[in-house]
């Protein structure tokens, strides 16, 4: 039976005020504050004693006792086993309760969706994955209620009772890829007419929250991938169409509608795509870099596409096909990396997808051959990296925004006070 109480919605992601959702009513704005500051340098670093938080945070040794002292009460923190040193009292590292909060993610792709339920560490704890020809709002509605339910199901009363919400990703504008994925018209326009952030928020007890796709992917990867190493970088997350992301300052910049990291729109040289009706439209890196370009051609070799979107592991069996499409792909990226960088001068490019580890690795490989037979003058080429956060990473980020909009500072806040 799904948990009963009053839907609460949150759109494209806001941000909640965290005095008004640390502990009570009775807490400052401060104190709530300084939970959160605490949380998020333990969830950065990993387990520390007091002091270390004292030192990373600027609070005083008291301040730090005070509230850790809360938040064990509360159930967000736990101490982990003394650990003496040379000199002076046995220190007590602090970490995260993995069981203090819990969130669902929830991924709406053109050809699958995918829901997740996370801990407070970002562990997976459960996982459901449904393939299809094209979305239909209905069928969605039905995955995500029926796999919530059958996760919930499966926690204790203490841990449903930390469940901080359901976050969604799924492209903007779902209704204008009819032709590319091959469906009705009828189908996905129903998306016109559905909110499904509201649709779902009517039926559940707690916050739901909404990004984009490819946006929410970046952000996995800079909460729970190599993200922090760059305070800049140009993300790139290859789906069934490819998408994007941009980091500034340590921060998942989404722009002014949300869409910031469009990098799917990319045009591509002085290329063009016929559309059905024959009427031809400059290419873009979605017409050139994207899965369901390597599925179309599978299809003209009468090869089965199915694998493509069950599971992402073995795909050797759709060589040489695969090999035409990963020197595409990578000749691709790297003019999108290129134009990237000539905006902004951005230090790394990561590139990450649905797709085997060791496919990612060739493309990236590819990728840094590309570029290098390009004309560079006036740009400095940024390193090209793999992501590390992999093929769940769009229902992470999804599952991402609730704890963040809860308990979490986004690395922008938490850079301020740590550098």
């Amino acid at each position: 039976m799904l948990l009963t109480g009053h839907p609460m919605h949150y759109p494209q992601g806001a941000p909640i005020d965290p005095a008004t959702t640390s502990r009570g009513s009775d807490q400052t704005g401060m104190r709530a504050y300084n939970e959160r500051l605490i949380l998020s340098v333990v969830r950065r670093h990993g387990a520390m004693p007091r002091a270390d938080i004292a030192r990373l945070t600027g609070l005083s040794a008291q301040t730090v006792s005070v509230i850790i002292r809360n938040l064990e009460q509360d159930g967000l923190l736990l101490s982990g086993e003394k650990q003496r040193g040379r000199v002076g009292q046995p220190s007590q590292p602090m970490m995260l309760n993995p069981d203090g909060v819990f969130s669902f993610g929830l991924k709406i792709g053109r050809r699958s969706a995918e829901l997740v339920l996370v801990d407070f560490t970002g562990t997976i704890r459960a996982r459901m994955h449904q393939t299809y020809l094209w979305p239909v709002p209905d069928n969605i509605l039905h995955f995500t209620l029926s796999a919530i339910e059958q996760f919930t199901a499966q926690l204790t009363p203490f841990q449903q009772s930390r469940i901080a919400g359901l976050g969604i990703a799924m492209p903007f504008e779902l209704w204008n890829w009819v032709e590319e994925v091959g469906a009705p018209p009828a189908d996905l326009q129903a998306w016109q007419s559905t909110d499904i952030c509201e649709a779902l928020s009517l039926k559940l007890p707690f916050p739901v929250l909404i990004q984009n796709d490819a946006t929410a992917a970046c952000g996995a990867e800079l909460t729970f991938g190599s993200g922090p190493d760059y305070a800049d970088y140009v993300y790139f997350f290859i789906g069934s169409f490819i998408g994007g992301g941009v980091v500034l300052n340590n921060t998942l910049y989404a722009g002014r509608s949300g869409n910031a990291g469009a990098l799917g729109s990319m045009p591509m040289g002085n290329g063009f795509v016929t559309t059905a009706g024959q009427i031809s439209r400059p290419a873009q890196l979605i017409d050139t870099a994207s899965l369901f370009i390597l599925e179309r051609s599978l299809k003209q070799q009468n090869i089965d596409t199915a694998p493509l979107w069950a599971a992402p592991d073995n795909w050797e069996i759709f060589n040489p096909v695969l090999d035409e499409w990963v020197l595409l792909t990578a000749r691709s990226l790297a003019h999108a990396i290129s134009s990237a960088a000539s905006v902004i001068d951005f230090p790394a490019a990561i590139i990450d997808g649905w797709m085997p580890e060791n496919l990612r690795a060739k493309i990236v490989e590819t990728t840094r051959s590309e570029i290098g037979r390009l004309n560079l003058q006036g740009i400095i080429p940024p390193v090209i990296e793999e992501g590390t956060v992999g093929v769940h990473a769009k229902a992470l980020g999804a599952a991402r925004l609730p704890i963040f909009s809860r308990y979490l500072f986004d690395q922008n806040v938490l850079f301020k006070h740590i550098q």
